[in-house]
């Protein structure tokens, strides 16, 4: 049977052409199932992915939806940062990142782990451990995150170690522990997952410049001595007009240090307000990141660091400029997108914007009032279904121990840290589009983040 594999076997032996001109073969092309980004990349056998915030990706249909479309890879923006996942020493904070990981699974993605150990937003606790301490608690953290998020195969181990200066950054890592903590990083992250790929991560490193080969020759050194160092991350916070003339050529000399390679937080701004002339050109560009990492075969893939100007960072940190991504603020797909589909070898067409994901017979909405040690906790079920629910259950796991000690408008029960709720006689019946709500009391210690997910009669719910 001859298939698109066997197409790209004869391609190699150059021979394709030849069998067509006799008629042998029937050529086929991937645009019939390529009308998305991931479709694309799946036919290039690479990862196309974005950075994910936790608010948008619990709460909007319109962001889960083209995020689950268009994406094989997620990255969590924030929620795996040590400021979030370890606010307080050996304290840890899943919600977020377990919200991200679950949504992956349950849409056919990979999650890329970002990050490990970065200068910024690291907590105070953290920076302010003397020396003796400081690389015991990297290494507690590095083992807790990898082995929780043990199927997470790629991380950004270190992030951001070297300063535009082009010698080490100046930060509470270097002046405490030296260059040293680089090489002890990636030994503790391979120890905690040795099936893992570990990437080193920075900006402006893009094209061949005194920072990337400030990187190029540590690695090159880090290998010889046989520090487990799997790859390297080039972020591409670009500006339209300044795709690298040698970004190819930069991606190929880290690949030849024997390096897995990706662009993994792209994105390309502009001045705003936006207009055809700088629509069209950062279409260019977009496209230009994408050839340049197909034209090298270790680069594994492209993140764009997020894909709606709705959530971008770029205003927030440089005034006057934006419409970096390739979605504008009202979800349409703007010529980025069509441009970096179509170097991954797809067709532009129509996909329909799919049903939500994770979207079932409800929605949830779950709120708290907190106190010191205490919350109350309101849980409204939304019926976005078809038909009547005649009687409910409710099931979902508190992340961070916490207790139901009263529940009303309910039947309570909890085992270990997962709670079941059960409806009463007078609120059993929800029809379609209508809601019902149910509260609790509760304790807490240390953290009282929500739940990540809930389950209503056995089937998935979407958080709203």
């Amino acid at each position: 049977m001859y298939t698109k594999d066997t197409a790209r076997l004869l391609a190699r032996l150059g021979i394709v052409a030849l069998l067509a001109a006799f008629g042998l073969i029937l050529t086929t092309t991937p645009s019939q199932a390529a009308s998305t980004l991931r479709a694309a990349a799946a036919e290039k056998n690479i990862v196309i992915g974005t950075a994910v915030a936790t608010g948008p990706l619990a709460s909007e249909t319109a962001y889960r939806t083209t995020v689950a479309r268009e994406f094989n890879s997620l990255t969590a923006e924030n929620a795996m940062k040590w400021d979030t996942v370890e606010p307080s020493p050996n304290s840890f904070n899943w919600s977020g990142g377990d919200a991200v990981v679950n949504f992956a699974a349950a849409n056919g993605q990979r999650v890329y782990g970002h990050t490990l150990v970065w200068h910024s937003q690291a907590p105070s606790w953290v920076q302010n451990l003397p020396a003796a301490e400081l690389l015991p608690a990297m290494r507690n953290h590095i083992t807790k995150v990898m082995q929780h998020y043990s199927t997470v195969d790629s991380w950004d181990v270190v992030n951001e170690v070297i300063g535009d200066n082009a010698a080490y950054r100046d930060s509470f890592w270097y002046q405490k522990l030296g260059s040293s903590y680089i090489a002890e990083a990636f030994r503790a992250a391979r120890a905690a997952n040795p099936s893992a790929k570990l990437y080193i991560n920075d900006y402006n490193i893009d094209g061949v410049n005194a920072k990337s080969t400030m990187y190029y020759n540590m690695i090159r050194d880090l290998k010889a001595q046989g520090v487990p160092i799997d790859g390297i991350g080039f972020q591409a916070h670009l500006i339209v007009g300044g795709v690298p003339g040698d970004m190819r050529a930069n991606l190929q000399r880290f690949a030849d240090l024997g390096l897995d390679v990706r662009i993994t937080e792209l994105d390309i701004r502009m001045q705003t307000p936006s207009d055809a002339t700088k629509l069209a050109r950062q279409a260019t560009d977009y496209a230009a990141v994408v050839n340049a990492c197909l034209g090298v075969s270790r680069c594994r893939g492209i993140t764009i660091w997020g894909f709606t100007d709705k959530y971008s960072w770029v205003p927030d940190v440089f005034p006057g400029q934006g419409a970096a991504l390739i979605y504008d603020a009202n979800y349409q797909a703007k010529p980025a997108y069509t441009s970096t589909l179509t170097a991954l070898g797809g067709t532009p067409g129509d996909p329909g914007p799919g049903p939500d994901p994770g979207t079932g017979p409800c929605r949830i909405t779950y709120r708290t009032n907190d106190w010191q040690g205490g919350f109350t906790g309101s849980v409204t079920i939304a019926n976005t279904g078809t038909a009547a629910i005649s009687s409910w259950s409710l099931v979902w796991t508190f992340p961070s121990g916490q207790t139901v000690s009263q529940g009303w408008n309910g039947t309570y029960s909890q085992s270990g840290t997962t709670v079941t709720v059960r409806n009463v006689s007078y609120n059993g019946s929800i029809a379609p589009g209508q809601s019902t709500q149910t509260g609790f009391n509760g304790t807490w210690t240390g953290s009282n983040p929500a739940p990540s997910a809930f389950t209503l009669n056995g089937t998935a719910c979407t958080l709203g």
